[in-house]
């Protein structure tokens, strides 16, 4: 199989994922204990007014016939108009995800910045003490729980030292980045511990084989044969554990803008649960859904970069 038709089968498989997510989606949404109408309206209105706003929602229909109607106008990318906002959905998502995406990169990018090294300087010192005092520092990190380390930076750095924003977002790139470095390495402790772990495992595994032991008889430098040849095949399964962590830090993001108070779609996620939002529930499921997916596609495309039998 050349590598066009494995991008386009990878591609094929977004659709089911799409479909199978959407008929979840709808159905646990309504799940959801509570009615929407009478939430929206209040205890004090008349069974009028609740009927008609049931027709005027579609939710007189019968069960299949929304499901139907949902599906057909979320592959249209109409999500309708959010019942708690008053505002299309698909625009209140269009002003909250770049701030869940800008916050989901900074957290990865302080992950990898910190992980890359320290993998590194764990693996060269196996059971040594540094490589001891790093894999100790990092449990600590992995087994705390995302709310409990936000809440740490935010009282230490933010309300004691007051170097950083309690909460908010900022109006330019410049404070864009300020107010969201602490919720971003809040985010990244955790991301960090699982990479550094797995790559320190995989240069290990790595530094023992033939192919590096031919580099280093050939008389190349150690940082050539660091870099090239133990960092490039190291990094393949990390890759890997990169794009299924995407997931991961989509729910952390819920906790961490819930703590901060950033203005993102997991804080929109929470307030439309509680308000039995239905439209916003449902498309930000599956517009979270797609990035996952594409995340997905992403990672196999790296992999393809860094080990061309793949996709062959």
């Amino acid at each position: 199989m050349n590598r066009g038709s494995w991008l386009l089968g990878r591609l094929a498989q977004i659709v089911p994922t799409f479909l199978m997510i959407g008929i979840a989606v709808f159905v646990l949404a309504r799940l959801l204990p509570g009615d929407q109408v009478s939430a929206m309206l209040g205890e004090r209105a008349t069974d009028e007014t609740i009927a008609r706003l049931q027709a005027e929602l579609g939710l007189d229909r019968s069960i299949f016939e929304q499901l139907l109607n949902f599906l057909v106008a979320a592959a249209q990318g109409e999500f309708g108009t959010s019942m708690s906002l008053r505002l299309p959905v698909m625009q209140v998502i269009a002003e909250r995800l770049p701030v869940t995406l800008a916050l989901m990169s900074i957290a990865m990018v302080l992950a990898l910045a910190i992980a890359l090294p320290l993998a590194f300087v764990a693996a060269l010192n196996a059971n040594r003490w540094p490589d001891m005092l790093i894999r100790t520092v990092f449990q600590i990190g992995l087994s705390s729980p995302v709310f409990y380390i936000g809440l740490l930076l935010l009282t230490v750095f933010a309300a004691g030292l007051r170097w950083f924003p309690v909460g908010g977002y900022g109006d330019d790139w410049g404070e864009h980045l300020y107010h969201l470095f602490l919720p971003g390495l809040t985010l990244s402790f955790s991301f960090a511990a699982v990479v550094m772990r797995n790559l320190r495992a995989g240069i290990l595994a790595v530094l023992t084989a033939e192919y590096v032991d031919f580099a280093r008889a050939k008389g190349l430098a150690a940082g050539v044969v660091l870099g090239r040849h133990v960092l490039r095949n190291a990094l393949i399964a990390t890759v890997t554990l990169v794009g299924l962590h995407v997931g991961a830090l989509l729910g952390g993001a819920v906790i961490t803008e819930t703590v901060f108070a950033v203005p993102g779609v997991g804080r929109l996620m929470i307030d439309s649960i509680l308000a039995r939002d239905y439209p916003v529930i449902q498309a930000l499921t599956l517009v979270l859904a797609v990035l996952v997916s594409l995340a997905f596609l992403l990672t196999d495309l790296v992999q393809m970069w860094l080990d061309p039998r793949v996709g062959r």
